[in-house]
């Protein structure tokens, strides 16, 4: 009798302003920590332990009973254990009967068990209301305020009513719930942590794929070539020459590589006549790493800019510098200005300077803190209209600097042509269909197809 009017007392809502009591088992370096993050945000928090002996690790305003009278305490109870040791949890059944549990708990590799740690749990208490949150947040960056990692905390179960009541809980604790829907989400949500960078695998994958091939290509034309016809050792290229033509390359059709999706789906779209048909895996995919994509574009273009910047210090410039001024000394003449070479070089240094700051903004706008600050009518100017402005402005600066090699026979070693030239195909081909997108005859239709029209309604799916 006492134990179920407990319970209806403990689900009941408080009528006065102070939140109610939040129960943890277990006094783990997580328990400690969300107890004490709990403590700030207004909770009384009482744990449950197999001792009651309060010890210094506990947070000073928190209780510390039996796990049987603590449960009493509390409509919500957090299990911060691990999932072997669940069984305890059986004997105290009739209490946790109604209560909403929050399992917390991660496995130590992928899909360890046949069902999540919250199915299982659901599975040996079938009377309470089972919810899966807390695991995606460390003890650290509760402890220093989530301000050191991401304050996104997914949360999902079956019952609604106590899916709400947990996410309040971590709205209060200053965090981002990220509802994932019923239970069955669970081994999703604990598989999670384990995974290393998930959305970065392919990216990374691609640009250590083209990184290799472009520094390859580079040593074979510029390294290779030149020792065996013309005898000249310029081995050292590999240390700073060769790094300096791959990451221009690399960050112009990386980000060519971002915007090359949305053309897909542009051409896919007005194809099929209809928005409402899933785009292929593998464009899904694709779209779905483009901000991964984009920063590492920007990696690339950062590292060219300080390899530019220390090119002047290099042995090998100082010597081709005095070799220049000696040999004018030594013919007795001076070579004059030549005008047009000095506009082609301050214009690929402007555009590159003016694609570089395009390139930071768009990095600095993908950032979480800032994009969550503007609106999605200003977060598409910047990443679609001054993307592609970017894109422009980049293509533009390496046709200005190479350009010249593409009607130069020297230029093409063992047949093979330059560097540069093979960085503008994607490039180019992105900026000539985005071109001819955005015709009237071809941009009216495909807004219509976003806006909701089909062409054939009774073929959609």
């Amino acid at each position: 009798m006492n134990k179920n009017s407990s319970n209806i007392m403990a689900l009941a809502p408080s009528t006065s302003n102070k939140r109610e009591t939040v129960c943890i088992f277990g006094t783990g370096d997580f328990g400690r920590a969300l107890g004490h993050k709990m403590i700030q945000s207004g909770y009384p928090v009482v744990y449950g332990s197999r001792s009651t002996q309060i010890s210094n690790l506990i947070p000073k305003d928190a209780e510390v009973l039996s796990h049987a009278e603590a449960a009493q305490k509390a409509a919500i109870i957090i299990i911060a254990i691990q999932r072997q040791h669940y069984n305890f949890l059986i004997p105290l059944a009739e209490i946790l009967h109604g209560k909403v549990l929050v399992d917390i708990s991660n496995n130590l590799k992928l899909n360890q068990y046949p069902e999540s740690n919250a199915e299982y749990l659901a599975q040996l208490l079938p009377g309470s209301r089972v919810v899966k949150a807390f695991n995606t947040v460390s003890a650290w960056a509760l402890q220093s305020g989530t301000l050191d990692a991401s304050r996104q905390v997914f949360v999902c179960g079956d019952d609604v009513e106590a899916k709400q009541m947990v996410m309040n809980i971590v709205r209060a604790l200053g965090l981002t719930p990220v509802d994932k829907g019923s239970l069955l989400a669970a081994q999703e949500i604990e598989n999670y942590p384990l995974q290393l960078f998930p959305m970065w695998k392919f990216p990374i994958f691609l640009s250590l794929g083209l990184t290799a091939f472009f520094f390859f290509y580079c040593l074979a034309l510029d390294v290779i070539y030149t020792y065996i016809y013309e005898k000249n050792n310029f081995s050292f290229f590999i240390a700073i020459t060769i790094p300096n033509r791959v990451c221009p390359v690399m960050a112009l059709i990386l980000l060519a590589l971002v915007y090359l999706p949305g053309i897909f789906a542009a051409i896919i779209q007005l194809y099929r006549g209809t928005k409402y048909r899933r785009f292929p895996d593998w464009l899904d995919k694709w779209m779905l790493c483009r901000k991964q994509l984009g920063l590492i574009a920007l990696a690339f273009a950062s590292l060219h800019v300080v390899f530019s910047l220390v090119t002047p210090m290099r042995a090998f410039v100082h010597w081709r510098t005095s070799k220049g001024i000696i040999s004018q000394a030594l013919n007795n003449k001076t070579e004059p200005l030549n005008n047009t070479n000095a506009w082609i070089s301050d214009s690929y240094l402007s555009l590159g300077i003016l694609g570089f700051f395009l390139f930071v903004l768009l990095g600095i706008t993908s950032l979480p803190s800032v994009s969550n600050n503007v609106n999605w009518r200003e977060f598409r100017f910047v990443q679609s209209k001054l993307g592609y402005l970017a894109l422009i402005l980049c293509t533009a600066h390496t046709l200005v600097y190479g350009g010249k090699w593409f009607l130069s026979p020297s230029a093409y070693k063992w047949y093979l042509p330059n560097i540069y030239m093979l960085s503008l195909v994607i490039p180019c081909a992105v900026l000539v269909v985005k071109f001819v997108l955005i015709f009237p005859c071809v941009d009216k239709p495909l807004t219509q197809i976003r806006q909701g029209w089909e062409r054939n309604p009774k073929h959609s799916e």
